[in-house]
């Protein structure tokens, strides 16, 4: 049986952790026992061999329930965990070049940016202006709208070229497939 006061498990109190004077008790079966005083509900968990741990600590009077929290613990660690599998976690690319690049690093990087988005990452183009480049921003538009010519499968911009400082970005994804 658990005695202690478990810091890891959104604070739920345990055993000889619950203060109040009467709770309202659920059994190891789910059948409500209704409101009893709180010494003799321990009673009854420790006569199953089990904890009586509060599940609903705001209710009036506090929700009680009598099972086996170390399984209740490792079901809901099992539970997070089977979540945390499902989810996808999404990855922002980024991919630097300048007004004046060539043709031939212009297709290198557009394939690049192609990979990343068939593996369904999100990728930033930004094109960094040096010097006197600063003047001349249309041509940083050009090669991003080059950029998106190369690109073979279908995407998304998320965020459309601006200016931020000394860079021009934009913001791509792949299309979400139906």
């Amino acid at each position: 049986m658990a005695n202690n006061y478990d810091n890891n498990n959104k604070g739920l109190r345990v055993n000889e952790m619950i203060r109040i004077r009467e709770v309202r008790v659920i059994d190891d079966e789910g059948k409500q026992l209704g409101i009893l005083p709180t010494p003799e509900a321990l009673k009854m968990a420790k006569e199953k061999d089990l904890d009586l741990v509060e599940v609903s600590p705001n209710a009036n009077p506090p929700v009680c329930k009598i099972l086996d929290y170390g399984k209740y613990k490792f079901e809901q660690e099992k539970k997070l965990r089977d979540s945390k599998k499902n989810q996808k976690v999404l990855k922002l690319k980024e991919i630097r070049m300048q007004p004046k690049i060539g043709t031939g690093d212009l297709d290198t990087k557009a394939k690049h940016i192609q990979e990343f988005l068939d593996e369904g990452d999100k990728v930033k183009v930004t094109i960094r202006f040096r010097g006197r480049e600063l003047a001349h921003t249309d041509l940083g538009y050009d090669v991003l709208n080059e950029v998106l010519k190369r690109l073979t499968s279908a995407y998304v911009i998320e965020k459309p070229a601006a200016m931020d400082g000394r860079n021009m970005s934009m913001t791509i994804s792949a299309k979400a497939a139906k």
